[in-house]
């Protein structure tokens, strides 16, 4: 029988360890828990967790100093808990390696369903080519982008933006780290980039680019392209 991947929660509200091991063990999780950041990284160590859950505010570690000692050895996908109106620390530890971010409070579905998105990031690229979200297909071995099979012609930068965001489909990118991908490290400030051209984007791709069923905006952080049933890599 093969064994349920495991979580690692490191949080130091017992409350909030009770809720999610209710939720995580409901859904066939094996939970590990820690209330402080170096019992948790100990705790990442010996178990190796198929993910972790972790909460920026700890009593003895800060948390980002807990994923950027983690990112020195693992590449563990990590969902960060964290209150409403902390964006700075969430942008930064996206740009740290965080896989996700979850304020709180949260519903066990979302909790579930952001877990699930960044275990399946994690496993390793089938090199498949193809990406399709809604009727919106990306070819990225022949640079080629069709809505409803007819081509799309996208600038440049238009190409670069679209390609990042589907490589890391799910994942919420921040600004300044979709800005030094597509324009370099000198742009990393312009956000009114990355407005004009998600407009144009949506424009070309979106039924109703007034309201995007695909490519999304994180309030305050930065853009993400859904990662729901309908975006899946094409079989070849």
């Amino acid at each position: 029988m093969t064994q349920a991947p495991s979580i690692l929660v490191i949080d130091d509200e017992i409350q909030i360890r009770r809720l999610l091991r209710i939720s995580l063990e409901g859904a066939g999780y094996r939970v590990y828990e820690a209330e402080t950041g170096q019992a948790g990284l100990s705790e990442a160590r010996y178990h190796q967790p198929a993910a972790i859950i972790l909460d920026l505010g700890l009593p003895d570690i800060p948390g980002l100093d807990v994923l950027n000692r983690l990112r020195q050895w693992s590449t563990i996908p990590v969902l960060i808990l964290s209150v409403r109106k902390q964006e700075e620390e969430k942008i930064t530890a996206l740009d740290a390696g965080a896989s996700d971010y979850l304020t709180k409070p949260f519903s066990g579905g979302e909790l579930l369903a952001r877990l699930r998105a960044i275990q399946r990031r994690a496993l390793p690229d089938e090199d498949e080519p193809v990406c399709r979200f809604g009727v919106v297909e990306m070819d990225l071995g022949h640079r080629k982008v069709t809505n409803h099979g007819r081509e799309v012609n996208l600038t440049v930068k238009e190409y670069a933006l679209l390609r990042l965001l589907v490589v890391h489909r799910g994942r919420v990118l921040t600004h300044s780290q979709m800005l030094r991908e597509v324009w370099g490290p000198n742009a990393e400030r312009h956000t009114h980039y990355l407005r004009v051209y998600m407009t144009h984007l949506r424009q070309k791709l979106e039924v109703d680019p007034a309201h995007p069923r695909f490519l999304k905006t994180e309030s305050g952080i930065g853009y993400r392209l859904a990662d729901e049933p309908g975006v899946k890599a094409a079989p070849k």
